[in-house]
């Protein structure tokens, strides 16, 4: 069955019988063509896929080697697609309700018939991975383990986590990736202790602990890998905290299996910090799902998703982490594909703590 096919099967459920499709993420998935946010639509029907883009893409168009899509080429998308419903026997036309709001007044003012706003729709579809998007997911996480490889070997006191990160970027871009799939997160010394730290001019130091989380796009698919290292000595402090952190991020991987409840898969390693007494140190979910975009459905798992049932080819993150205020932060992160079986690490790097001894 084709990606389009399980999509039409969903119609029924959604109580539409056709389908705007706007996030270019989505598009790609369902055929195979790249449009750039806001170039176009495609628009789904129980018989016909049709992409709706201007004459920048006309020769794409005609070169590509899809049967099940057509292509109509117009400056005014919205105009093009209330005049194709018009002519179809559709009755409801469902839209992704991560349209913005102008465009939604637009569509709603035109179209001919009523419209539903659907949730998640496709990216529920793109949850479970096909063979081939396996494959892809594990060469960018080979790609990530090579990135992370490539930092410790440059890296040292003196230079900016700016400088490490572009340097990094450079390394990436030459091994196969196209571009990050969200800003790079290089935190040193206090800023390690900082979930979300944004790349700053703080020259990095003996004895900072680092923080490298990463995520870039390799043939379309990304992975999302976070290591912590140390920079000359560590405390016992700061061995304490990876430890921990460490074996957090195995007893999670030991226990997921497909059809486990989202809460139960956190609790396996959330456990073990709150035991430790750093449970008030560990503020965010357990991981997420990956694939096209770095945050796919579903976007989180943790202590309050009871109702998520971890699903049979699906790839998710592992990433605990403890960040003590003003000190230092330790987060490790890996990507798992979920089987019944177990799961499966693609992220290759072992996660022992990594001293980088500075140059004499």
């Amino acid at each position: 069955m084709t990606r389009l096919e399980r999509l039409r099967k969903q119609f029924v459920k959604q109580y539409i019988d056709s389908l705007i499709i706007m996030d270019p993420a989505n598009i790609y998935y369902l055929t195979g063509i790249e449009l750039m946010a806001g170039d176009g639509l495609l628009f789904v029907t129980n018989d016909l896929a049709v992409i709706i883009t201007d004459d920048r893409y006309e020769t794409y168009l005609d070169e590509l080697e899809n049967d099940q899509v057509m292509g109509l080429i117009t400056r005014d998308y919205f105009g093009k697609l209330a005049e194709l419903v018009g002519k179809l026997e559709v009755e409801i036309v469902g839209f992704e309700n991560t349209l913005s709001y102008r465009d939604y007044e637009s569509l709603d003012d035109l179209m001919p018939v009523g419209m539903v706003a659907c949730d998640r729709i496709v990216e529920r579809l793109r949850r479970i991975k096909d063979p081939e998007e396996l494959s892809k997911l594990r060469q960018s996480a080979h790609v990530h383990d090579q990135g992370y490889q490539y930092v410790l070997s440059i890296i040292k006191p003196g230079m900016t986590e700016k400088e490490v990160a572009d340097q990094l970027d450079a390394f990436m871009k030459q091994h196969g990736a196209s571009e990050a799939s969200f800003p790079t997160i290089l935190a040193s010394g206090p800023n390690s202790a900082k979930p979300h730290a944004t790349v700053s001019d703080r020259p990095i130091q003996v004895g900072d602990v680092v923080t490298l989380d990463f995520g870039y796009f390799v043939d379309h698919y990304t992975a999302d890998m976070t290591r912590t290292f140390v920079i000359g000595q560590a405390t016992p402090e700061i061995e304490k905290v990876y430890q921990l952190v460490n074996q957090a991020r195995q007893a999670v991987i030991d226990h997921m299996k497909a059809g486990m409840a989202g809460n139960l898969a956190d609790q396996a390693g959330r456990s073990l910090i709150d035991l430790a007494g750093y449970g008030q140190y560990f503020n965010h979910g357990m991981g997420h799902g990956i694939g096209l975009a770095v945050h796919e459905f579903p976007a989180s798992y943790g202590p309050k998703t009871k109702k998520l049932k971890l699903r049979h080819q699906e790839i998710l993150t592992v990433e605990p982490g403890i960040y003590l205020p003003g000190k230092f932060g330790v987060r490790i992160e890996d990507d798992v594909i979920v089987s019944h079986a177990g799961v499966e690490v693609i992220t290759k790097t072992p996660t022992d703590l990594v001293v980088v001894t500075p140059d004499a």
